[in-house]
């Protein structure tokens, strides 16, 4: 299983994160997205929203990561101003 996460500083506007979901977020067949709030750190400051994707195999994985889509969903988090504290890709086991 291989996913891509997202952690955001502080929780983005829900009116404009759900036009970016429905923009960009919406991944091909064997693939999900999901995402929420972050409501706790054990230690320090918590992120303000995660998301993540995951695909239950690795091309699926490769193409999404290559796509426009993916690529565009980037420009848009830039343009709207969400600070972003991580983009990472995942390989579970």
């Amino acid at each position: 299983m291989y996913r891509i996460v997202i952690l955001y500083e502080e929780a983005p506007d829900s009116e404009g994160y759900a036009d970016h979901v429905e923009r960009f977020c919406q991944p091909p067949s064997g693939g999900v997205f999901r995402h929420g709030r972050v409501t706790a750190a054990p230690v320090g400051d918590a992120h303000g929203y995660y998301a993540e994707f995951e695909f239950s195999d690795k091309q699926a994985f490769d193409d999404f990561a290559r796509s426009e889509q993916f690529m565009g969903a980037g420009r848009d988090v830039m343009e709207r101003g969400w600070k972003l504290s991580s983009v990472e890709f995942v390989e579970l086991s």
